[in-house]
Formats: C-alpha cells, sequence, structure tokens
C-alpha cells in the first residue's frame, strides 16, 4: 500500500506572507522524503477561509518534479464544467502529466448555498460534467464550440470516484473511472467495508483513502477529530502502526494522510510502519 501526503493549510497559523512559501516547503519536503504524491480537498463555505486547490496545486508542481499531485475530491457541481476542463487541462499540462483528479458530486449544502446552486439534484449534475468534461478534452463540440486540446492532454488526467457509500458511484468508480476515494474521516467503517466489497467486485483496482489525519502527539487541538473520523492516526506510535497495518489489511491500494501542524515526520513515521 503506497502513503501519500495531503495538504492542510490553515489561515489561523499562516500569515499572508509566508503563505506560498509554507506550500512550496511543502512540496519540496514531500518530494525529498519519497512520498508518491501530494493531494489536497475542496470546500468553499463552511465557515473557514480555504484556497482554490488547483491553484494550490499549480504551485506545488512549480517546485517539484516527480510527485504526483491530487485533488480529492473536486465538487464537479460547483463549477462550470468547460471552464474547469480547461482549468484541469492547464494543470496537466503545467505539471507534466502528474495530475490526478479525484471528482465529486458534493456533500456539503453549505457550498452550494453559498452560490446559488442546487444542492438537491447534484447527482444528475455530477453525471452532466463528468460528460462534458470528457468531451471537452477530447476535443469534441460542446455548446457549439471546442476547446482545442493541449498537446499531451487528450483525454484527460486520471479520473477518481469519491463516494462513500453509494452502489451506483463506487460501480462506476470500478468500470468507468480510474479509481475509488472514499473518505477517511466521513466515512463510517461500515461504509468503507462495504465500498470496498463493491468496488472490487465490480472489477476496481485503485482503491485511494483520503483524509487521514496523523497526530502522533496527540495535540488539543485534534481532540475533536480523534472522536469523528472513522480513520486516524491521532493517537500514540505503536496505536498508528497498528492502524496503517489494519488500512492496508482491508485492501487499500494507497493512503492519503495529512497533517493539520506540518509534521511531515509523522507522516513519514507512520509510513515507514509499513515496511
Amino acid at each position: 500500500m503506497r502513503v501519500s501526503t495531503m495538504i492542510r493549510i490553515s489561515a489561523a497559523e499562516t500569515p499572508n506572507s509566508a503563505l506560498i512559501d509554507r506550500i512550496t516547503d511543502f512540496g519540496r519536503q514531500v518530494e525529498a522524503r519519497g512520498f508518491p504524491g501530494i493531494w489536497i480537498g475542496d470546500s468553499l463555505g463552511r465557515g473557514r477561509p480555504t484556497l482554490d486547490s488547483l491553484q494550490v496545486l499549480t504551485a506545488l508542481a512549480a517546485v517539484t518534479s516527480k510527485v504526483e499531485l491530487g485533488i480529492s475530491v473536486l465538487q464537479l457541481p460547483l463549477r462550470n464544467p468547460v471552464e474547469l476542463a480547461y482549468r484541469v487541462q492547464s494543470l496537466q499540462a503545467m505539471s507534466n502529466n502528474r495530475l490526478i483528479l479525484g471528482v465529486g458530486s458534493g456533500s456539503t449544502r453549505d457550498d452550494f448555498e453559498l452560490l446559488g446552486y442546487d444542492y438537491d439534484h447534484r447527482f444528475r449534475t455530477f453525471k452532466n460534467d463528468l460528460e462534458i468534461m470528457a468531451k471537452v478534452w477530447n476535443g469534441e463540440p460542446v455548446n457549439g464550440g471546442t476547446l482545442s486540446t493541449w498537446p499531451g492532454c487528450k483525454g484527460g488526467p486520471p479520473i477518481l470516484i469519491g463516494a462513500w457509500r453509494s452502489p451506483r458511484w463506487i460501480t462506476y468508480a470500478a468500470k468507468e473511472a480510474q479509481g475509488w476515494t472514499p473518505s477517511g474521516r466521513y466515512s463510517s467503517l461500515e461504509d468503507l467495508e462495504f465500498g470496498m466489497k463493491t468496488y472490487r467486485e465490480a472489477g476496481g483496482t485503485n482503491a485511494v483513502l483520503a483524509n487521514c489525519s496523523v497526530d502522533l502527539k496527540e495535540r488539543p487541538g485534534s481532540a475533536e477529530l480523534a472522536k469523528l473520523a472513522s480513520v486516524n492516526f491521532i493517537c500514540p506510535p505503536d496505536e498508528a502502526r497498528r492502524r496503517i497495518k489494519n488500512v492496508e489489511a482491508r485492501g487499500f491500494d494507497e493512503i492519503l494522510i495529512g497533517s493539520a501542524f506540518v509534521a511531515i515526520d509523522e507522516i513519514e513515521r507512520v509510513r515507514d510502519f509499513l515496511k
């Protein structure tokens, strides 16, 4: 099982004068320590400042050359699919095809209400957006026009489907996409077991568990998350060793671990428990 990183950026802990340095330093360290990838989440209207995920990955692309750059997961119904396909293609080209695009229908009503979009019909919008973006990346006409494909980017980046418990979308991930990515923070253990069974039976070969937090020092700020997240490493090292081996035993191909305290050494330590 591969262990990759998730970048967590807090406005409270990062002054604007140091923001780009924190992002790029994280990328350089992750690549130097041999992690296969850097991933980021996507949120807009949840009561805290966030940064645009594609822009963060563009900054990381500029200071790295080997690591994969992923999003888990980008909420498609919150964007215009043609414009989003264009932005994704731009990052795909600038990163030399290191982008992996996890996508989902969205699960938080606040994000939709902020933009005035229809939360209740998000699944229909999600399916339509996937179809439109595939056409754009293949140079097919959309809305009476065609977006020229950047050389080397035809077909778009690999797509992972973010789904917690929907058999329909987990099966879609196995048959039509390049992977399935549930959440260690929001998926229950029962969701993960059901999802893995559904995914493998449908022929899926790339299960990536995202949003798994680490805090081996059990800082006070992690206490609430430790109670809520179904898969986390907010615990002493010996327990973290047991938990990472348990995730591996469940059949995941990759796990994405993030630290709110930018403790890359702690992510590295959990990774090394698998050796």
